[in-house]
């Protein structure tokens, strides 16, 4: 029953409502909760209060999470019937085998590719013409426009294309994982004698190296834009002479993409993943994305030259690839159909000397993007100019190519002698062709590198400089965080920074580095106060839970609150079922993937899930425990998930100050509990609904935004649609059995 402060809109999609798991199970279906992930991002592209180029691109983002959702979790269940077959096949965690999770999953993915394509032609293709932004067809083009677009194809295109006839001389042309491509039926036009004209099937594939859009003059007050595939649809005939083009359509497929090295085959990391990723290009194919026009012929000539199953073939009505619209986002100039640009706070020091001076009387955390990112940047960037830095130890898991980091690491290296150790994890999913190259460079540069241990993810984020301080001491200074090394993606993620010269933290980060350059076997003890998996962290957080629990039913001050990215181990998930019985309240802030089934009576009716959706992407991971009145709280890189727990090198680490430990619990876990306008509350079947929007309810990305703004004295600009969501929330109070939202 919902109280006064919890007041619901009560309604669920009817997306969410097919996407409902088994109640009878104790655990959500992993697979179905991120399709309700996605959804909840696609719902984002028809929530009117975001500016109409973010709706955009949050169709774009709906997309290419879907691409990757069909090239790891779909293929990897294709892989694994194949592998079985024969066999018993086991039931996951949501008490479905295989089979079975994959014929829930055929309904679930081709509806959601439905609403994707409803989203584009009801909504948004709509809204963006009458804002003067067209996608147009070349059929509408004016005749200047159709010139301009010819003598574009004739000089820039055209060169690059092979187009192929499918017959006994000429194969089926080997098609790239997310290759947009077109398909042709075509018709002889010699007709052989005493028989019909013979039909066969062309294709042409679209190169990488072009846009996927063609900017095109401007008329009064539009910005119109044509889709490569339409342009080269339009001049396919002349590249198939002695035919009829009978149908045309744009088609792209899906490839496995899953990597499966074996370490006793592998010459060295490098190596093998190079291997892989030439090989990922070839994977089978799981998905064949077609126009909803191609001929039936076209489809099953495709279906059958790739082998698949009628379910995975997905015919749209939208533009084939929705994540180019990525491309129209960034080449519309429009500023008012988009968030108003933020830049945020940077603490005011007087050079890199004043930093560490800084750190070694107090702890510095970050909360980004509302703190810029740039003081990271700047703290790996002083010990580059610095005399008196003696080595530099950094973990790199995703960068950019122009990351200030990389090149300060690079630099370093190069022209001082400064000692550069740097763990490369070259495995970060779809980065790995890009950390190759950064490891390589940073080896010829001098950097020593290491890719970390053999089967073991280096996830974690840390830096840890030396220097020789003024007064003679050599001192550790440490930077550990949730997020990637990366100045882009720090624009537009939410982590957590912390800054510190603490010397039981720094020598705990000397020794993590140890394991992952050395695979040094220290004791438990030897990582504290740090928890690190693969050694410690599962049974850390085990033991945390557990220690609520029994505070619970000792009467003491019990309480939860976690924020992360997923929760999926199930051994975490008892735990914190078994601390709900107990007595524990518990607040969950997961912006993916769920399996645990909160307010089940008897089960976990003290547990509270919510995930949040907004502007920036929520990636801090922060778990607070009240421990009978005196709170510990810890940040890190790790989900509640196996493959971070047991299958990655992670570190999570204390806020030990006590000012710090008041500002992530009050002015920004309080912040993300209470907000109103972002907000889904996750309910026992595994669907969300929306906290009841009204006019004082709270953003709380706006909110964390307006406050940084108030700190740096920039002006604040909120839009008309978020005016009245940047109230400041009350003075946080002692939170009872229900959450207190504010309404």
């Amino acid at each position: 029953m919902a109280t006064k402060n919890e007041k619901l809109e009560g309604k669920k999609s009817a997306q969410e409502s097919r996407l409902a798991s088994a109640p009878s199970s104790r655990f959500v279906n992993r697979d179905e909760s991120w399709m309700l992930f996605n959804t909840r991002v696609l719902e984002e592209v028809d929530d009117a209060t975001n500016p109409l180029l973010e709706r955009l691109k949050f169709l774009a983002i709906t997309s290419s999470n879907l691409d990757e959702f069909m090239e790891i979790r779909v293929a990897g269940t294709l892989q694994q019937l194949e592998e079985d077959a024969g066999h018993v096949e086991k039931r996951d965690e949501g008490g479905l085998t295989p089979t079975e999770r994959l014929a829930r999953l055929t309904d679930i993915i081709q509806r959601f590719t439905a609403e994707q394509a409803r989203s584009w032609k009801d909504r948004l293709e709509p809204e963006l013409a009458r804002n003067g932004i067209h996608i147009l067809r070349w059929k509408d083009l004016r005749t200047s426009e159709k010139a301009f677009a010819t003598r574009y194809f004739h000089e820039q295109i055209d060169p690059l294309l092979t187009p192929v006839t499918i017959d006994p001389s000429h194969p089926f042309p080997r098609v790239l994982n997310k290759a947009l491509c077109i398909a042709l039926l075509l018709r002889h036009k010699r007709k052989p004698v005493g028989r019909a004209p013979m039909k066969t099937i062309g294709v042409v594939t679209i190169p990488r190296s072009l846009p996927s859009t063609v900017a095109l003059p401007e008329r009064k007050g539009q910005q119109n834009f044509l889709l490569i595939d339409d342009l080269i649809e339009a001049h396919v005939e002349p590249m198939f002479r002695g035919y009829s083009v009978l149908n045309r359509a744009a088609f792209r497929v899906t490839r496995n993409s899953n990597l499966y090295m074996e370490e006793e085959e592998s010459r060295s990391v490098l190596e093998s993943v190079r291997e892989e990723l030439h090989n990922r290009r070839k994977g089978d194919v799981v998905r064949l994305e077609i126009t909803a026009s191609a001929d039936e012929e076209i489809c099953e000539a495709l279906r059958t030259n790739f082998e698949l199953d009628e379910w995975q073939v997905f015919r749209t009505d939208a533009p084939i690839n929705l994540t180019r619209f990525m491309e129209i986002y960034s080449r519309v100039k429009a500023p008012e159909l988009k968030f108003p640009e933020f830049h945020g706070r940077r603490p005011k020091l007087a050079g890199p000397e004043a930093l560490f001076e800084s750190l070694r009387h107090n702890d510095m955390m970050l909360h980004h993007p509302f703190d810029s990112f740039s003081t990271v940047e700047n703290f790996i960037e002083s010990a580059i100019t610095d005399p008196n830095v003696i080595s530099i130890k950094q973990t790199l898991y995703r960068t950019s190519a122009d990351s200030p980091i990389f090149r300060a690491l690079v630099d370093a290296a190069q022209t001082r002698e400064t000692d550069v150790t740097v763990v490369v994890e070259l495995m970060a999913r779809f980065d790995e062709a890009s950390n190759i190259r950064w490891a390589r460079e940073l080896e010829n540069a001098g950097v020593q590198v290491f890719h970390g241990i053999f089967g073991y993810k280096t996830h974690c984020k840390l830096a840890l400089i030396v220097r020789r301080d003024p007064d003679g001491v050599i001192r550790s200074y440490a930077h550990l965080g949730t997020g990637n090394y990366n100045p882009i993606t720090a624009r537009f993620y939410t982590d957590i920074s912390l800054l510190t010269a603490r010397t039981e933290i720094t020598e705990a980060v000397r020794n993590v580095f140890r394991y992952l350059t050395a695979d040094w076997q220290g004791s438990t003890n030897t990582y504290r106060p740090l928890l690190v998996a693969p050694v410690t962290l599962a049974e850390d957080i085990l033991a945390l839970i557990r220690r609520e629990a029994q505070h619970a039913r000792e009467g003491k001050p019990a309480r939860i609150i976690a924020k992360m990215n997923a929760l999926l181990d199930l051994k975490t998930i008892e735990a914190l079922y078994d601390a709900s019985q107990a007595g524990v309240d518990i607040d969950l802030i997961i912006r993916g993937m769920c399996a645990l089934r909160p307010g089940v009576p008897g089960m976990s009716e003290r547990i509270r899930v919510r995930s949040i959706i907004g502007r920036f992407l929520e990636h801090s991971r922060i778990f607070w425990f009240d421990n009978g009145g005196e709170s510990e709280v810890y940040v890190g890189s790790a989900d509640w998930m196996s493959r971070n727990l047991y299958e990655r090198c992670e570190a999570v680490f204390p806020i030990l100050d006590p000012a710090l430990k008041k500002q992530l619990r009050e002015d920004i876990l309080e912040i993300y509990l209470r907000d109103t306008a972002k907000a889904r509350l996750m309910q026992a079947d595994g669907t969300y609904i929306r906290p009841l929007r009204v006019k004082t309810s709270l953003n709380s990305q706006e909110w964390l935004m307006e406050r940084s703004r108030d700190a740096s004295g920039q002006v604040p600009t909120p839009t008309p649609q978020t005016a009245a969501k940047t109230t400041k929330p009350r003075t946080p109070k002692k939170r009872t059995a229900q959450p207190n939202i504010e309404s």
